[in-house]
């Protein structure tokens, strides 16, 4: 049995008065911090002494939570490279041999989902899981979570699925840390382990350790951003990208933006774009929610369920081009960034086979294919508004992203760690309009809200007006 966890320990004993909804929200997140009086005998030399004390204890805690983090960052970068090496491999063999493959997504599928009902367990749960233990309702995450969910993932792309990938590198960073965390002889925070783990993952995956800590900051309880995992998310982050890319795991090559200057016509033109691209990522992430359910009340049995489905989109995908809408799509989004060929629907049919797809049963990330839609429409958009186009994909590819999951500033900087510093004006105004427009609608099922929290539940006619009905 462990003792009591290190913050606990370093934090000393003081205690402070706290409001209804301070301890409300301590309560739900695990952040209750017992303390006692600040006051102790002595005068003031007294005080400076437990003030230097507490100071370093601080400052040996935030030392020692960087240096777990810098091991679990490496772990997960490996772990990165061996997934992200092995799918890019895949994409390039299914887009060879489209005929062949394509038509058995279906028998794929039946075995995805026959291994995950028999050796799943709780890593059925998916990101579910990992949203539960940073939550502290659950306290592991099985290891097995890590080759199925890899095993899974790269099936529904050799075999012609629209999906994506950063939540099979989430869950990955998200398991290694959780279980790195329970090796150590002390008990640690186990929010600010699973965080650094997610940035990790994150960051490991898309060379984007800046986007990769913020996103883990910003994604478990919207409204709220985890500060004391900081240093340690941005250590993991940054050690699993350097490590991903020692292994031999590109990032993004992508071309220079043309740059406008921002008077009052563009930065109106920029905010009706991201009101689109808000539109958008708020109808993928209540499609793929609506979806869900409708094909679990369809096809109740799941390997039925994801065999028919499976069969009708391999045919369907390979009837549209050839697979040019399944695993990543990286033709088009390469192309809408580089002047490529885009058609005006490429973005709706990547959206509801994405959509289909995952609701179907079949595993992958989200994040990919918001990349994709958001670049797909911004070439439409930039063309109607006599915008540079690349831009506009550009700033879309980020904003659909930050809207489906409900975050704000991780989509920034993976703007800017994508394109340059130079393009911050632009991803700020487009990301900014597409994050209020979005509303409450996420991907992530089990996200939750900082107002929830701290005002309880919503009345009716808000629930209506911010897309939380039941």
């Amino acid at each position: 049995m462990k003792g009591p966890c290190l913050d606990d320990k370093i934090r000393g004993a003081n205690v402070c008065k706290e409001g209804i909804a301070t301890k409300k929200i301590k309560d739900m997140l695990g952040l209750d911090r017992g303390q006692g009086s600040n006051h102790r005998p002595g005068g003031q030399l007294a005080h400076l002494y437990a003030w230097i004390k507490r100071y370093a204890c601080a400052l040996g805690r935030i030392f020692f939570y960087a240096l777990i983090a810098a091991f679990i960052g490496a772990i997960v970068g490996a772990l990165d490279a061996l997934f992200g090496l092995g799918l890019i491999a895949l994409n390039h063999f299914r887009d060879a041999h489209p005929i062949y493959l394509l038509p058995f997504l279906g028998l794929a599928g039946c075995l995805i989902m026959l291994v995950y009902l028999r050796y799943g367990g709780k890593a059925q749960k998916g990101m579910a899981l990992v949203f539960a233990v940073g939550y502290r309702e659950d306290e592991r995450i099985p290891l097995r979570m890590i080759p199925l969910t890899i095993g899974a993932t790269w099936l529904t792309h050799l075999f012609g699925g629209s999906a994506g990938r950063e939540g099979v590198a989430v869950q990955i960073g998200a398991t290694v840390a959780n279980s790195f965390s329970y090796l150590l002889p002390i008990k640690l925070n186990p929010r600010v382990v699973i965080l650094a783990g997610m940035a990790a993952g994150f960051g490991g995956l898309f060379g984007t350790p800046m986007a990769g800590t913020f996103f883990a900051l910003e994604v478990l309880v919207v409204g709220s951003i985890f500060y004391d995992a900081l240093v340690p998310a941005l250590v993991a982050a940054w050690t699993a990208a350097f490590t991903s890319r020692a292994l031999g795991l590109e990032s993004f090559n992508l071309g220079q933006l043309e740059m406008l200057d921002i008077d009052l016509q563009l930065l109106l033109r920029l905010i009706a774009v991201g009101l689109a691209f808000g539109l958008v990522g708020r109808m993928f992430s209540l499609g793929l929610f609506k979806c869900r359910i409708l094909f679990a009340n369809w096809i109740p049995h799941p390997v039925r369920r994801i065999f028919i489905i499976g069969t009708i989109l391999g045919i369907i995908f390979l009837v549209l081009d050839f697979g040019r809408y399944s695993g990543l799509s990286n033709g088009l989004f390469y192309g809408a960034l580089n002047g490529g060929e885009v058609y005006w629907w490429d973005w709706a049919l990547k959206l509801i086979l994405t959509v289909v797809t995952l609701a179907a049963g079949f595993q992958g990330g989200e994040l990919a294919p918001c990349l994709v839609i958001g670049a797909s429409l911004g070439v439409v958009l930039g063309q109607a508004l006599g915008i540079s186009p690349a831009l506009i994909a550009a700033c879309g590819a980020c904003a659909v992203f930050g809207a489906a999951t409900r975050t704000f500033l991780a989509p920034i900087f993976m703007g800017v760690e994508l394109f340059g510093p130079q393009v911050l004006p632009y991803f700020f105004i487009v990301c900014m309009t597409a994050h209020v427009v979005a509303g409450q609608a996420s991907i992530y099922a089990s996200q939750k809200d900082l107002l929830d929290i701290l005002v309880g539940p919503r009345s009716d006619l808000d629930k209506r007006l911010l897309g939380k009905e039941e």
